[in-house]
């Protein structure tokens, strides 16, 4: 049996990580399922989703400087005309899917870490669709 939800995630910056930690637990908690695989996907192609620290918010800031470094939001070379291909590399560079082992009716997460919803083109009001095998 699949279960599905679609979480709808506002942002209100152009750049900004929203913790879904506890609204993706929420559905695995509601579905009943004890023991499985949750995939989360982020259809957007200028927004991403990952897994990392979740216990010291300085971590996504770091996160998020040294993306804007690496990828600088205007440089001379990008060719695409909406002005947001920093975002379309962003997006890439975290990727649109986790997958995160159910055990016990819960998420297997280690100690430390949260699911975030990553938006590099906002703001937006946006989607993740999110899957319990």
């Amino acid at each position: 049996m699949t279960e599905t939800r679609v979480l709808t995630v506002r942002t209100e910056k152009r750049e900004q990580f929203v913790d879904i930690s506890a609204a993706i637990s929420e559905f695995v908690r509601s579905s009943g399922v004890r023991k499985g695989l949750l995939v989360a996907f982020v259809p957007h192609t200028t927004a991403a989703v990952t897994i990392n620290e979740g216990a010291d918010p300085s971590v996504m800031k770091d996160i998020g400087a040294a993306l804007g470094t690496l990828v600088p939001r205007d440089d001379p070379r990008y060719k695409h005309a909406e002005g947001n291909s920093d975002a379309h590399i962003k997006a890439s560079l975290l990727g649109s899917t986790v997958h995160i082992p159910i055990v016990d009716g819960g998420l297997m997460l280690g100690r430390w870490q949260s699911v975030f919803f990553a938006e590099f083109d906002g703001p937006r009001q946006r989607r993740v669709n999110l899957f319990l095998y």
